[in-house]
Formats: C-alpha cells, structure tokens, sequence
C-alpha cells in the first residue's frame, strides 16, 4: 500500500488522526499538504514528521470558509499540478441533549463538520474530474451508523457525511473517482480529552466523569478505545493503488461497537 508520489490533502491534519493519518501517507511515499486553524499546531506537526525523517507540508486554513477551501485547492495545484487524494478529516465534538444543544453549537458543529466536508470535495473534484482520476476519504463515525445518547448534533452531522459519502460515491463511480468513508468509534484524540474539559466545566464530578467513560468503552467490544495509528491504516488501505473496486463504502473501524 505505497502512496508514491501521491498528492495528498488531510483536512484537520496537525492532531489525533489526522496526524496519524499524514505521517503514515508520508511515510508511504505521498506528498502530503496539512491543513488546520491554528499554525501552531501545523508547525508542530510538521516538526515531529522532521524528527522522523518525513516531510509535510502545510497551509493555514478554515475548511468552514469556502473562499479559504478555494485558495487551499489553488495554492496545492499550483505547487504540485495534480490533487489525488482528499481526507475529509477535520472536525469538531460537543456533547449535550438535543433540548439542551444550543442552537450555536449545533451550527458550530454542523459548519465544520458537514460544510468543511462539502466545501473540500465542491473544490478538489473539478481537479480530480480534469485528471480522470481522484480518491477521497470522509471521516465519519460509528454514530454517522448508529446513535448514542448525548451526541444529538455530533450524531446528526456525521449521518450527514455518511450520506454525503454514497451521494458522491454515486455521482463520480464511472469518472475515475472513488469515496468512501472511515467510521471510527471512540479514539484517543484530542476531541476526547476537550469532551473531558467540557464535563469538568459543566461541573461534573470525577465519578461521573469516570462512569461516562467506562460507558463509552463498554459500547467497544474489544473493552478499549481506538488510537489514531489504527484509523490511519483503514483510510491508507481506502486510499490505495490495491483497492479499485471500492466506492460508498462505510468502513467501521471501531473494536466491534457496529456489531452490537
């Protein structure tokens, strides 16, 4: 599964799977291009390919803002003449009750997460088209499968992508362009320590904190959370030279929580 040479972009690239998910394309052969809000992280990330003998690239951008999805498209065909692989992978968690689910974070969570993800794709998929060829990967979730309690927005736009991901499966089939997504259940990534933030500033105590954990775990067979090397290995595999005929697939890589 060797990316030689591939031009790769991954959408919330600079943390959790997203980074994972660059360094094994980089170290696969691909020329990966990374894109987030915050520089910082960017650099970081960047930095930490360095140390490891890698090479990414980077470009400061909100995949919310689809005049900066453009320029992001631009500036990587500019650079490297061709676009053959989009991760649709940034995104953003809250959790809450649908009743309790303000009307600010349901947009919040639905503008990047749902339009970040159709602004990328409405932008790479000309390119792709012109070249006859082109794969893009969106991140869903177990939840984009099957709801869980609390997640009422987070449910809600990762069904979003899943049936984003068939639409234009379906749309590009016979134009050389195949779309699928991952389906993680619960990872270790930052979105799960910022869900942690988020209980200790709503004023739940350890104990409670504690028991929604062990809630989610129980929810994975195997009895763990995932890490993000484990999902970057399903999109490498979605993304590969080996895998023509596959296209509307929801590859759920999630310790056996979509068996249960």
């Amino acid at each position: 599964m060797e990316l030689n040479k591939k031009v790769s972009i991954i959408t919330g690239g600079s943390e959790g799977i997203g980074k994972a998910t660059a360094l094994l394309f980089a170290a696969k052969g691909a020329r990966v291009i990374i894109t987030g809000r915050t520089e910082s992280k960017l650099k970081a990330a960047v930095a930490e390919a360095a140390q490891q003998d890698l090479s990414l690239n980077y470009y400061v951008g909100d995949v919310s803002n689809e005049d900066e999805c453009a320029s992001l498209v631009t500036h990587v065909v500019e650079q490297y003449q061709a676009i053959d692989i989009l991760f649709n992978n940034a995104g953003i968690l809250h959790g809450g009750m649908t009743h309790e689910t303000s009307t600010e974070i349901w947009d919040e969570i639905f503008n990047i997460n749902v339009r970040g993800t159709f602004f990328m794709s409405k932008q790479v998929l000309p390119h792709m088209l012109a070249q006859g060829k082109g794969c893009i990967v969106n991140n869903s979730s177990i939840v984009g499968l099957k709801a869980v309690p609390g997640l009422a927005a987070y449910n809600a736009s990762k069904g979003a992508i899943t049936q984003l991901t068939r639409s234009m499966a379906l749309e590009y089939a016979g134009q050389g362009i195949r779309v699928n997504a991952v389906c993680p259940g619960t990872c270790e990534t930052p979105l799960l320590d910022k869900s942690r933030a988020e209980m200790v500033e709503a004023g739940v105590d350890e104990e409670g904190i504690d028991g929604a954990i062990e809630t989610f775990v129980n929810y994975h067979p195997m009895g763990r959370f995932g890490k993000p090397e484990e999902i970057a290995q399903a999109v490498l595999f979605l993304c590969s030279e080996g895998n023509t005929f596959m296209t509307g697939a929801m590859l759920s890589v999630d310790g056996g929580f979509c068996a249960t």
